[in-house]
């Protein structure tokens, strides 16, 4: 099965959080926060400045988390995207 967004919806895979500090401690799981940063794998047809591959910065409560075949995708209007990181 395949998610695709609607109107100027993207759907975006989250970018896994490093675990480690600078100063090389080691984070637990319980510790991290979730990162408001993702990949986009999606874009509706009304999105204007973000591709399908493109890394980009979230407002932290925007997403809509889903589930499809045991992956976690998230679902954020274009406007909730804050920067493109290149």
């Amino acid at each position: 099965m395949q998610l695709t967004p609607l109107a100027d919806r993207l759907v975006l895979k989250r970018v896994e959080a490093t675990q480690k500090t600078k100063s090389g401690i080691v984070l637990p799981d319980t510790a991290k926060e979730k990162p408001e940063e993702g990949e986009v794998v999606a874009a509706g047809k009304e999105v204007k400045e973000v591709k399908e591959g493109d890394k980009v910065l979230f407002s932290k409560y925007a997403p809509t988390e889903v589930k499809v075949e045991g992956v976690e995708y998230l679902i954020v209007k274009e406007e909730d995207v804050l920067a493109i990181i290149k």
